[in-house]
């Protein structure tokens, strides 16, 4: 006897409405003739409006946008979302600095930090990615697979996040308490370009956040052949994240240096789009005791960047559970940075922010993951002990 199931009543998977804030302004344009919120000659005008009560006046409810019909509104609330994500956690360092741990879906986590007195009132440090796969040996972030690319309003909600939370909503002309966004949070941007880059241009738009992209910093490990393409499309500022000046070390400390050694890097980062004085490329560099940071290597360092507009930044290392590196001593620190500003580089030591809810430089993990790590380390240890036991 044959069976044949009756599918005819079998209903779909209700698509999840999408998020406004995430698209740029062809990208909402074309949205709201899709969804047939008003006819293609009209859109242009319509979605300006939305666009400044989503990304001026960071409104959620479509029901506030009192300059939109009545009509209009309920159809754009039936058809978008402008929900932010879940805020699963929010931690306050004694020194200011303020990080989140934002839940944008089920099982996808990221943290972000907002650094106050940085830039020219405080930066933002956003991720582009759930994890990363460069396993830097320094860096805690690293040790988190990767799980996925961040969209557009995964990366805006968080820059939302923290416009709410500090309260800069209608975006402000003066005084600003968030005025620079940089790229150096969770994954590597590069890999992530697309999303990126939309984020950039829906942050920068003057009509909205309205933030300069000479006040973006884009932070790579040195994806080469994107480079180009990052300062065509962004023309954000580019940090690099260095912290050697030899491949044999590199290759160590930033894994990706076997794909993309020294001298590919430097020969992309002198051809960058619009480098000059005036948009110098910033290299980050770590202080690891003992690894990176005797005088040889300060000298070796500025052999290496002859010739590039540039700033470097000295990162002292951020220690995290399990790590085998040490920070480089202040005196040793100070030294570096001594051969560097006499050679006419401006070399600012970076003071560690956030270091008591790993906040700073190198620690941001997601909590999940935290979490899932240490239940593997209990099950290993309780192993351990059956094993002995028997």
């Amino acid at each position: 006897m044959s069976v044949t199931l009756d599918l005819s009543r079998a209903q779909p998977a209700a698509k999840a409405p999408v998020n406004l804030t995430g698209l740029t302004r062809e990208g909402l344009r074309l949205a709201l003739i899709e969804a047939g919120i008003c006819p293609p000659e009209k859109a242009k005008m319509r979605a300006s409006q939305v666009w400044r009560w989503i990304h001026h006046y960071g409104v959620v409810d479509f029901a506030l946008m009192s300059d939109v019909a009545k009509e209009t509104r309920a159809r754009l609330a039936e058809a978008f979302t402008l929900a932010r994500p879940e805020i699963v956690e929010r931690q306050v360092s004694k020194d200011g600095t303020r990080k989140w741990l934002i839940r944008t879906a089920p099982g996808i986590e990221i943290e972000t930090v907002y650094i106050p007195d940085v830039g020219r009132a405080g930066a933002l440090c956003v991720s582009s990615q759930v994890g990363c796969t460069l396993n830097c040996t320094f860096c805690h972030t690293g040790t988190q697979k990767l799980v996925r690319n961040l969209t557009a309003a995964e990366i805006v909600a968080q820059v939302q996040v923290a416009r709410d939370d500090l309260g800069e909503w209608p975006s402000p002309k003066e005084d600003r308490r968030l005025s620079n966004i940089v790229f150096m949070g969770m994954g590597e941007p590069l890999y992530n370009l697309d999303h990126v880059a939309d984020a950039i241009d829906i942050i920068s738009d003057n009509e909205g956040i309205a933030l300069s992209r000479r006040r973006i910093t884009v932070s790579t490990s040195g994806v080469v052949p994107q480079l180009d393409a990052l300062g065509t499309r962004t023309a954000a500022m580019l940090a690099i994240s260095l912290h050697a000046t030899n491949d044999a070390l590199r290759d160590v400390l930033v894994p990706l240096n076997k794909k993309y050694p020294l001298d590919q890097l430097m020969a992309a980062i002198r051809a960058y789009p619009g480098l000059s004085n005036a948009r110098r490329v910033t290299f980050e560099y770590v202080m690891l005791k003992g690894v990176n940071d005797s005088p040889e290597e300060a000298r070796a360092l500025l052999n290496l960047i002859k010739g590039v507009p540039a700033k470097i930044n000295l990162i002292p290392f951020n220690p995290w559970p399990g790590t085998d590196y040490e920070c480089s001593d202040w005196k040793t620190i100070e030294r570096f940075a001594a051969i560097l500003n006499k050679a006419g580089y401006a070399s600012p030591i970076r003071t560690p922010r956030g270091r008591d809810i790993l906040a700073a430089c190198g620690q941001l993990k997601s909590e999940s993951e935290k979490l899932r790590a240490s239940a593997v380390r209990k099950a290993e240890q309780a192993a351990a002990g059956a094993d002995e036991a028997a």
